[in-house]
């Protein structure tokens, strides 16, 4: 009788809760055939607790920036701008500055220069923020900025950040910096939101210079120090008025775990044009920005007229990506996949043959970036229009995590990052056919685990 009360409640809950119809049936098949089982990997993995306790505890947004899109009427693109100002709710701002960083290489000295250069408050938020040599800089930076009455604000995610040990975490608690770590306790029944991570970078300063991307914090990521298993990424330095929208997005987070407002004018100064971008913030998480950036890329590519390119470590997206990426391939846009020839997850390299397969066939081109592994993320779209930040093309960063992305108006940026990223190998049909058939079958039961990669 337990059994049966148990997966009926499933039933129930997913039926009423579940918009994907594939999760739905998946839920409740574990729930009856696996007794008791199921209903606690349910109750632990499956029920969205987030989106209540967000609306619950989400301050009250700051006005929009002044500004309004700098796309021409006559610009292609402009319905995308529409739509994506629809989706977010916030305005395309206009005067930013967009620099490509390269690495913890020339990333870390200017996010610590800038760091040592704040003078009201500094927000740093990283799902991985590792008490190696290069975190320690970190370390060494913000409890120096604390010293100098900077207001310094430290999340780690509970569980990239370690879950069973933080040395970030220790050293600055120590230190009487304020820090805290995203959805995380030591105790099990007090952590029901374990498959649910902040995966944001993000580094704001004064709220007016933030840096963003896919950059962790962490030794593997500086080629000048050899690191065993070397991390290459992207990683970004933006100024101007859209950095308000990215100290919003900090804000939040802050609020979320913590309950603190930061509403100041320490965090929240007044703006200036610092450059010709036009550039956006786009959250995206399990509470009520479920989904926004995979419709951003979903909109992005309905929009294309001429090229798509696709940089990304772990490919796995939802099928309405796959099917989108496809079918602009047929009308004779030029879609170019790049991918890292293997990442650092085996089993993500062997779920991605599958959906790879037809976006061969359609006409997509796929490319494998020899190694070290490329960690980087990123979007254009008719070499005019980017997307960078933290989401991975995979159903995890899509529906699962919180994740930043920052849409981009600029075709001499779009330009830079399709001229940084230089393809390689060419992946073809007869290659992954050529596949025997045990590693056919290992990679199509891969791929069942999507939902959880």
């Amino acid at each position: 009788m337990a059994h049966v009360a148990i997966a009926g409640s499933v039933t129930v809950h997913a039926l009423l809760h579940k918009r994907n119809v594939g999760a739905a049936v998946s839920w409740i098949g574990i729930a009856w055939l696996s007794p008791f089982l199921g209903g606690l990997l349910y109750a632990i993995m499956g029920v969205n607790r987030v989106k209540r306790r967000a609306k619950r505890l989400r301050r009250e947004h700051l006005p929009p920036v002044a500004g309004s899109s700098a796309t021409a009427v006559s610009d292609p693109l402009t319905p995308l701008e529409f739509a994506i100002g629809h989706l977010t709710g916030r305005p395309s701002a206009a005067g930013n500055t967009i620099e490509m960083l390269r690495s913890g290489d020339e990333a870390y000295p200017r996010m610590l220069e800038a760091i040592g250069q704040a003078q009201k408050s500094v927000g740093l938020c990283s799902y991985i923020f590792r008490a190696d040599a290069a975190g320690e800089k970190f370390h060494q930076a913000l409890i120096e900025a604390k010293r100098r009455g900077v207001e310094v604000r430290v999340l780690i995610d509970g569980i990239g950040g370690g879950y069973f040990w933080s040395g970030t975490y220790q050293h600055l608690r120590k230190a009487g910096v304020p820090v805290a770590r995203f959805l995380h306790s030591y105790f099990p029944w007090q952590m029901p939101f374990v498959n649910l991570r902040n995966h944001r970078k993000l580094l704001v300063i004064d709220g007016k210079l933030a840096f963003t991307g896919g950059l962790n914090i962490g030794a593997e990521n500086v080629e000048a120090a050899t690191p065993e298993h070397l991390v290459r990424d992207t990683h970004f330095r933006v100024e101007g008025p859209v950095v308000e929208q990215l100290t919003d997005a900090f804000a939040d987070d802050w609020l979320f775990t913590t309950g603190e407002q930061l509403i100041s004018p320490a965090w929240f100064p007044a703006q200036a044009p610092a450059g010709t971008v036009s550039a956006r913030a786009i959250t995206s998480g399990p509470d009520e920005d479920v989904e926004q950036i995979e419709f951003v890329a979903l909109q992005a590519i309905s929009c294309a007229r001429r090229s798509i390119r696709v940089v990304t470590p772990y490919f796995l997206p939802p099928e309405p990506l796959t099917m989108a990426l496809g079918l602009a391939a047929m009308r004779g846009i030029e879609v170019d996949i790049l991918l890292p020839e293997n990442s650092n997850h085996a089993i993500l390299d062997w779920a991605r043959r599958v959906p790879l397969r037809p976006l061969v066939e359609a006409g997509c081109r796929v490319w494998l970036m020899p190694p070290p592994f490329d960690h980087s993320k990123l979007m254009t779209i008719d070499e005019s229009w980017s997307l960078i930040g933290s989401a991975n093309w995979d159903t995890r960063s899509f529906r699962l995590n919180f994740e930043l992305n920052v849409e981009l108006h600029d075709a001499a940026f779009a330009r830079g990052i399709i001229e940084a990223m230089v393809p390689h190998k060419r992946l073809t049909a007869a290659e992954i056919d050529a596949d025997p058939l045990p590693i056919r079958l290992r990679n199509a039961a891969a791929r069942l685990l999507q939902p959880y990669l």
